[in-house]
């Protein structure tokens, strides 16, 4: 499953911005995978934190392999000694755990995440150990496919945002304004400030000033 948008999405960020529209129109429309299932997006997070993407690819499917099913009752059935064996580290194996016992034991509710705003919802899931205020953003857009997500704590939709715009820094009231521009599809401005940041575009160049040796 990808994130779900389209011309309502893309016509609204043209009409607001004509510079970030022609980025739209060059790039076309990104598929960016999702994973509807909460739990199971929790711990894949977890999993890939401070990882090569590629790293996080085989321990999750080492995982998937080894439980058949990512739940809260597999993972504790487990247990941390074998969550560690599949390459995770003894850290985040306990995150993973207590996540998986606060689950089945009621303690955090997983289906009344969906019901939440998303100021709540980001406010529950990063009261979980092991996830921050960013991760718990991602899983939002990459799981919820809320549809206003924008991270100041993503280095990459900054640099993003000073390869399209031409800014040196992006600091927080720089970044509010584009996300006031952007709202209330941010999660799409998102995709294409990623895409502009991995190099989408040709010829664009980050504006940062270079550090000093």
């Amino acid at each position: 499953m990808y994130f779900q948008y389209g011309s309502v999405e893309t016509d609204y960020l043209k009409q607001k911005d004509k510079v970030f529209g022609e980025i739209i129109d060059q790039i076309g429309h990104i598929d960016r995978e999702t994973d509807s299932d909460l739990f199971s997006s929790i711990v894949h997070h977890i999993i890939g934190q401070q990882i090569s993407t590629k790293a996080q690819a085989t321990i999750w499917q080492r995982m998937r392999d080894a439980l058949g099913v990512v739940d809260a009752e597999h993972i504790l059935e487990a247990g941390e000694d074998k969550l560690q064996s599949l390459g995770i580290s003894y850290r985040k194996a306990g995150y993973i755990t207590d996540l998986a016992a606060k689950v089945q034991g009621g303690q955090f509710d997983l289906c009344g995440i969906w019901e939440k705003s998303d100021e709540e919802a980001i406010r529950e899931l990063s009261s979980l150990k092991g996830i921050g205020v960013w991760t718990a953003e991602m899983i939002l857009l990459f799981c919820m496919q809320r549809p206003d997500i924008f991270s100041y704590d993503d280095l990459a939709i900054q640099r993003g945002l000073r390869m399209v715009y031409h800014h040196r820094k992006i600091n927080k009231k720089l970044f509010e304004k584009y996300r006031r521009r952007f709202s209330p599809y941010c999660s799409v401005a998102s995709l294409y400030l990623w895409a502009v940041s991995g190099g989408a575009v040709s010829g664009m160049k980050d504006y940062a000033p270079k550090a000093k040796k």
